[in-house]
């Protein structure tokens, strides 16, 4: 699948569309307290890079990297498009923020993923790209309905 990818600047109506069901997805499968996306607001803070994955007029999907400190990255709010599930374009996204974050200098990549059966595909994905289960980071608490990933770049 040939994708473009693009910095967003979180405007256009498809990207606030995905964010909106992502958050929604989110607080289907887990309680409050268990949901650690991000809101428009905090997408939209300093530090934080989100990408859009486009195919023609199509948004794909969506990801972002918090920058933690100059050496450390969190990759966040990765969602794409039920329509787009299983054609590789998570997978891009996937990447094109991982060669984004090393090119910054970033040292290791951190993220925070759900542990229930509706994530499975979500670390399934960041396993095969070198992502290892770790202890909570940046703020996290542990939590049972949490799994927390890392990788060196």
């Amino acid at each position: 699948m040939s994708l473009r990818i693009i910095v967003d600047d979180l405007t256009a109506a498809p990207t606030r569309a995905l964010i909106a069901a992502h958050l929604a997805g989110m607080h289907e499968n887990s309680p409050p307290e268990s949901v650690h996306a991000l809101d428009f607001g905090a997408l939209a803070a300093p530090g934080v890079t989100v990408w859009s994955a486009w195919r023609d007029d199509d948004l794909v999907g969506i990801g972002a990297l918090a920058q933690l400190d100059s050496e450390l990255g969190e990759l966040t709010s990765m969602r794409v498009d039920d329509r787009f599930r299983g054609t590789g374009a998570g997978r891009a996204l996937l990447r094109h923020i991982v060669a984004q974050a090393r090119e910054r200098g970033i040292r290791s990549l951190w993220l925070e993923t759900g542990s229930e059966d509706a994530f499975i595909s979500a670390r399934a994905l960041d396993a095969s790209e070198g992502f290892a289960p770790c202890r909570p980071f940046e703020g996290y608490a542990p939590d049972p309905l949490s799994t927390f990933m890392t990788r060196e770049l």
